[in-house]
């Protein structure tokens, strides 16, 4: 388990991930990120995903070993409207975290959604429920994005193409991002 602002740091002591009937829970105190030891440059990543009603998760791709996927990487955001009602279309489920919005909200709240998200380069695709939402060419985004702290972050030209991948789980309400069905095909 890793910090959730900080991939580098370890996540919190009471912090737990486990899998019951074959789907990822993460679980114990909020704020961590569960990132693979592997990276990753292209690939297709498919997955099914579960948030409660004050539900907080991310998908990292393409992140460095050390700071915040959502601002050194690429944090794929999963988030319950319910959990920040004030948050920007970017900070919802199907937006690259403050970065780039998805074209429409399909997310279904307390529901199995599904996402498939394919990295080429520096092309993006992104499905959610099998409805496309991101389509868009990376190195085009050099608009400056602000860091929790405010300070800048890369532009997502300058993101990494090459990183680990990883889940997030910051909901509210110890109710946990459940996940399932996560598969990847690596593009050679």
């Amino acid at each position: 388990m890793r910090a959730w602002s900080d991939v580098s740091k370890p996540g919190p002591a009471n912090a737990q991930w486990s899998v019951k009937d074959q789907v990822l829970i993460g679980g114990g105190t909020r704020g961590s990120w569960l990132i693979s030891e592997k990276e990753y440059s292209d690939f297709e990543l498919h997955f099914d995903f579960k948030l409660g009603p004050r539900g907080n998760s991310g998908c990292a791709l393409r992140t460095p070993i050390s700071g915040d996927p959502a601002f050194d990487g690429l944090e794929l955001q999963m988030a319950d409207f319910r959990y920040n009602p004030q948050a920007q279309p970017s900070e919802l489920t199907g937006g690259l975290y403050r970065a780039l919005a998805p074209e429409k909200q399909v997310y279904r709240p307390e529901k199995w959604n599904s996402y498939k998200i394919v990295l080429r380069g520096s092309m993006v695709t992104v499905y959610l429920n099998d409805l496309l939402i991101i389509q868009q060419d990376l190195q085009k985004e050099d608009r400056q994005v602000k860091r929790h702290n405010g300070q800048n972050a890369p532009a997502l030209k300058d993101r990494p193409r090459k990183g680990r991948l990883g889940f997030q789980n910051l909901g509210r309400d110890e109710q946990p991002v459940l996940i399932r069905n996560a598969k990847i095909k690596v593009f050679e």
